[in-house]
């Protein structure tokens, strides 16, 4: 056949002896293939209560929905209709009612689906009578099962906090008094991911998690964050699909529904969930992980395409052991592996969606063009076909069929698969079609997805990211506050009848020496106005949203040069602290830090805790400055203006930033001597131009600083830069243009040091790209070229070498191995700052 499945007379049909099942219509069409017949839903559950009645607004009712038990509810008013009752198309009554639970769901329910409410007695008897109307065995097993599931489960109150099924107990009857299960009883608690019961698993330390790890088990999987206190937080507790796009701040917001046989958890809705998840309550699954590895007996395989994703041809092709993809190995840059083998997508935990347009590969068809569908919103006749878990339900685009399919038998569509039959003939009309509305329905969830992320980024601009307010510093783990005694402290020589002892335009020596006063050692006694930072005489001011700089800080109130602003306030880490945090920010894409160094082996980190001061911008002509004070025997960091600052400022100082590892974060504060990047000296025009008018004087040649280009080697563009960390190489890169997700952490070497052709070391290098050649290849590898006869290789014009190369001057990504990172943190008390 040249599409699959047409007519079937049933959702049950199957070909011939030996053939290959075909997809289910929704409903038997009879009317020829080119014209639409209506698809018409069919129920096949209980059809009539005998309890048919007129409902108000605020009337408590059972309904019946699908599958589902019977339901309380109310009935209420639909807020964008206005009413609570209507007139079908069918011309039967509906009542629109909203379903009690954790998540608030509104729906339109024909009348005889409907039962007043008159006790919770009343379940059994309107569950008992949905069975016995019930024919189909497949859906009587459902409404049972359903009912079990939600109503007949014992909770632990032990620390696993696990619910349990009486039968699976051995219990015919719940408990009477406190329940606690065998595992906590004994203290014997199973790893949730490897299933080994042991005593050296740790349990995850959000409250009323009850789950237990092995430190390196639960270090593997992806969604594991650090606690502050040493312990860490499961990966239940963050959407899987949000970790997996890199949206880290909505990963752990919102609700979540967790997979009940592994650590796995998605946000509530059909945008996260992965397909095959079967649902047993709001926020209770069983994943598509544990679908069935046999199909009717026989081990189930993935159908993978016959070209490579890379490139698109054909040839020795590497099969991903769980999706339909294909690589060439030599794309991938590595060798043919042994035994099974996934893709990095697979490897990652990469799964369909609903509302997802997929290629899907069906028997001896073609691959077709189709939609994912949430089982609940398909034909009853097609919910009722015998499927797995992991399967979920395809409609066909052209055909209009429907079919259970799982991941081993679709990939994704994407938008350049509408030219997918440019240029060929005799392409079969219903495939055509398929295109066609594959590409249109392709683009309406496109829309429907910007628009939604658009609504999403607005509402988030609307406040500046989540942290927790505090107003002193907290010390974490071994580090220690110092409280000095009161002979410790100095003492100025202010008076108490000085007009403003111990002010800003006072003498008083513990200002100059930037020591804050005592008011039980000060003579100024409670007149002493060096009291900035203990009482926290801090400046008005209010956080803003600003151009292209993300959040800032303005004051509400004019500023005198030399005012006090704010104190610096965070969390107070050891050197080791902060290397783990900025290494598991690097880890995580986290860009943005809040680091400042206090002393040789303290920092305050005001990222997850500080105060309204870490939302002040960066800028190389900065207002405002930081200045480190002995307060009550410790340092503490404050901000101090630069200058006078009218009300309605924005607040800024400079970052001075310590570039941890090897990436160069661009400046955007638009100063008149920007630098263009964080950490770079800003340019001094005034200093520059007068260095002009002095006579030079002759000075001993020093080793000068490492310094780097601000352009891409490869693009010649600017923005943010990977630097070479070996020593007098000045080159910087994209990280596109290396084939990066992220930069290198640690010591990194660029390409341009190893052989373009065998990765050793290079003996001859191009001066226009990353290529190079070793002593065994360098052999008429390079020419001189006419720009001061500087080496260029066989991708450049040697009389116009600055012209444009072909794409063989990118790096290859074997220059990019792990061998060449080497993992050498830097020295304690550096520290960078957003």
């Amino acid at each position: 056949g040249t599409e699959p499945g047409v007519q079937p007379n049933t959702g049950r049909y199957h070909g011939p002896d030996g053939g290959h099942p075909r997809p289910a219509s929704a409903e038997r069409n009879t009317a020829g293939p080119d014209r639409e017949v209506p698809k018409v839903h069919h129920p096949s559950v209980i059809q009539e209560t005998g309890f048919c009645k007129e409902f108000v607004i605020g009337d408590l009712v059972w309904s019946k929905v699908g599958t589902y038990p019977w339901w309380p509810c109310m009935v209420s008013s639909d807020p964008q209709m206005k009413v609570h009752t209507r007139i079908n198309t069918r011309g039967h009554r509906e009542y629109h009612v909203q379903f009690f639970g954790s998540v608030a769901e509104r729906a339109w329910i024909h009348e005889k689906r409907i039962v007043m409410y008159q006790g919770k007695q009343q379940f059994d008897e309107l569950q008992a009578d949905t069975l016995r109307k019930t024919t189909n065995q497949v859906e009587r097993s459902k409404v049972r099962t359903n009912t079990l599931k939600i109503f007949s489960l014992v909770v632990c109150e032990g620390e696993c906090s696990r619910q349990f099924h009486l039968e699976c107990l051995g219990l015919s009857s719940p408990p009477e008094g406190r329940f606690t299960c065998l595992e906590c009883r004994n203290g014997n608690h199973p790893c949730f991911s490897c299933k080994t019961a042991g005593r050296e698993v740790t349990r995850c330390s959000v409250s009323g998690c009850g789950c237990y790890y092995h430190e390196d088990c639960v270090r593997k999987l992806p969604g594991t964050t650090s606690s502050s206190g040493g312990g860490f937080t499961c990966p239940q507790h963050s959407c899987s699909t949000c970790c997996l796009e890199r949206d880290l701040q909505r990963a752990s917001k919102g609700r979540l529904i967790r997979c009940i046989r592994c650590p796995l958890a998605y946000h509530t809705g059909d945008s996260c969930v992965a397909a095959g998840s079967v649902i047993i309550t709001h926020h209770i699954m069983i994943c598509s992980n544990h679908g069935s590895a046999k199909r009717n007996g026989l081990l189930s395989s993935p159908v993978n395409v016959g070209w490579c994703f890379l490139c698109a041809r054909g040839g020795k092709l590497l099969c991903c052991d769980s999706c339909p993809a294909s690589f060439h190995p030599e794309c991938l840059e590595m060798e043919m592996p042994e035994g099974s083998w996934s893709c990095s997508d697979c490897r990652a935990g990469k799964k369909p969606h609903y509302k997802q347009i997929v290629w899907v590969k069906l028997g001896n068809y073609r691959w077709w063009p189709a939609e994912i569908c949430n089982p609940r919103l398909v034909p009853s006749n097609i919910q009722s076909l015998r499927h797995d878990i992991g399967d979920f339900p395809v409609f066909f685009f052209g055909s209009h069929d429907y079919y259970w399919i799982n991941q081993g038998r679709v990939f994704p569509y994407v938008e350049n698969d509408k030219n997918f039959v440019t240029g060929q003939i005799n392409i079969n009309k219903t495939f055509k079609k398929a295109l066609e509305e594959a590409a249109r329905r392709f683009q309406e969830l496109k829309a429907q997805r910007e628009s939604r992320e658009a609504l999403e980024q607005e509402r988030n601009s609307r406040k500046p990211p989540p942290y927790k307010f505090i107003k002193s510093n907290k010390p974490v783990g071994k580090v220690q506050v110092h409280v000095a005694d009161l002979s410790e402290i100095p003492r100025c020589n202010c008076r108490s009848t000085d007009e403003h002892p111990c002010s800003l335009d006072s003498q008083c020596l513990n200002r100059m020496l930037q020591y804050e006063c005592h008011p039980q050692v000060c003579p100024a006694g409670d007149t002493c106005e060096n009291q900035c930072f203990s009482k926290r005489l801090y400046a008005e001011t209010e956080v803003i949203k600003t151009d292209g700089r993300g959040w800032g800080l303005r004051t509400n109130q004019a500023l005198r040069k030399g005012d006090f602003v704010t104190e610096y306030v965070g969390e107070v880490i050891d050197s080791e602290e902060c290397q783990q945090r900025i290494k598991r920010a690097h880890e995580n894409h986290v860009t943005n830090f809040y680091m400042l160094t206090l002393t040789k082996d303290r920092v305050i980190d005001a990222g997850p805790k500080g105060n309204s001061s870490r939302f002040m911008n960066h800028s190389c002509s900065p207002n405002c400055e930081t200045q480190k004070w002995t307060v009550n025997g410790d340092v503490r960091i404050g901000l101090f203006t630069l200058c006078d600052i009218e009300a309605g400022t924005e607040l800024t100082f400079n970052y001075n930033l310590h570039c941890v590892g090897n990436r160069r974060t661009s400046c955007h504060c638009g100063s008149d001597n920007c630098s263009g990047f964080l950490g770079v000296q800003p340019t001094k025009e005034e200093k520059a131009r007068n260095a002009k008018l002095k006579p030079k004087k002759r000075k001993m040649r020093m080793e000068g600083k490492h310094t780097h280009e601000y352009f891409c080697f490869c693009c010649g563009e600017g923005g943010e830069l990977v630097m070479c960390d070996r020593k007098d190489c000045p080159k910087a890169y994209h990280l596109l243009c290396l084939n990066l997700t992220k930069p290198p952490y640690g010591r990194w070497e660029c390409p341009w040091h190893d052989c373009s052709v065998c990765g050793a070391p290079a003996s001859s290098l191009c001066d226009f790209c990353p290529r190079s050649f070793c002593r065994d290849h360098e052999a008429g590898a390079l020419t001189a070229s006419s720009l001061e006869d500087r080496p260029c290789c066989s991708s450049h014009n040697p009389l116009s070498p600055l012209g444009s190369s072909s794409s063989s001057t990118q790096p290859r990504r074997s220059a990019m191995s792990p061998a060449k990172v080497k993992e050498e943190p830097e020295e304690s008390g550096q520290s960078a700052t957003e």
